[in-house]
């Protein structure tokens, strides 16, 4: 209990001083919002360039990618939200030593990190997000019941913690690789491509690739089949397992990293 009040006075401490430093340039807190915003409309815009002639995915109908869409955009502007400005510094302050800093703190290193750089800018996205998303369930004809919403926001959370662990798990090897930027193009074309085909259009080894080995194309497909109805008691296990599987790798390789870094300095 101690452990958990120690960390909520972190965090709204946290929270204070990134608002704080935001605000003394206002442009830096206001500028996201225009940034932010007209990506999303430029998402939209490719996104009905791509399907506007397409009347179905596989069993999805347009109302289904819509809903895709939207889940797939809430759980990328909620990391933009709460923590991909402090993630994405990582290798940098892994090379550059700055990492001593926070292995000195009385608090969790990865903690600080996470929440130290969130973004008031992107929360537009949330909202524009939840539009879409009750536009797609409207469009789809779903009725939406206590039952299939519950399983859809257990799966949005199980989803977006899968998405902060490839967050976490691309940067953390950093600490055993000199150069990054690889990963994060893959990282980069990997949340392209599934941003705009749904899992169930892979077949065969890309849907090895896409479920398994680098799961971004069920991070929005899960949830979505849950919404609708497609969920299988198989699908349940398999999106449990795995993000069960990359929880538990990300922990070991950055525990590991942490283990094995070496201050720039030293």
């Amino acid at each position: 209990m101690k452990t958990i009040k120690k960390y909520y006075r972190v965090l709204r401490e946290l929270v204070k001083l990134r608002f704080q430093n935001l605000m003394v340039f206002r442009l830096d807190f206001f500028g996201p919002f225009l940034v932010d915003g007209s990506l999303f409309l430029v998402q939209l815009l490719a996104f009905r360039a791509v399907y506007g002639n397409v009347e179905a995915v596989g069993s999805w109908g347009s109302g289904e990618m819509i809903l895709y869409i939207g889940t797939f955009s809430l759980l990328n502007a909620v990391s933009m939200t709460v923590c991909f400005f402090g993630l994405i510094g990582i290798p940098g302050k892994i090379l550059s030593g700055e990492m001593d800093l926070y292995l000195t703190k009385p608090v969790s290193p990865l903690f600080r990190l996470t929440f130290e750089k969130m973004n008031p800018g992107s929360v537009p996205l949330v909202a524009m997000s939840l539009c879409i998303i009750a536009y797609g369930a409207r469009k789809s004809g779903i009725s939406i019941r206590g039952e299939n919403l519950c399983a859809y926001l257990f799966w949005l959370a199980v989803m977006t913690i899968l998405y902060y662990n490839m967050e976490v798990l691309i940067r953390s090897m950093s600490f055993y690789i000199l150069s990054n930027a690889r990963l994060d193009q893959l990282e980069e074309a990997c949340l392209d491509l599934c941003m705009k085909l749904p899992g169930i259009a892979f077949y065969g080894i890309y849907k090895v690739i896409f479920y398994i080995f680098l799961p971004y194309g069920i991070m929005a497909t899960l949830p979505v089949q849950s919404l609708i109805g497609e969920m299988t008691w198989k699908g349940v296990a398999f999106g449990i397992a795995v993000a069960a599987a990359f929880s538990l790798l990300t922990y070991v390789v950055w525990t590991g990293g942490i283990r094995r870094y070496n201050s720039a300095s030293s």
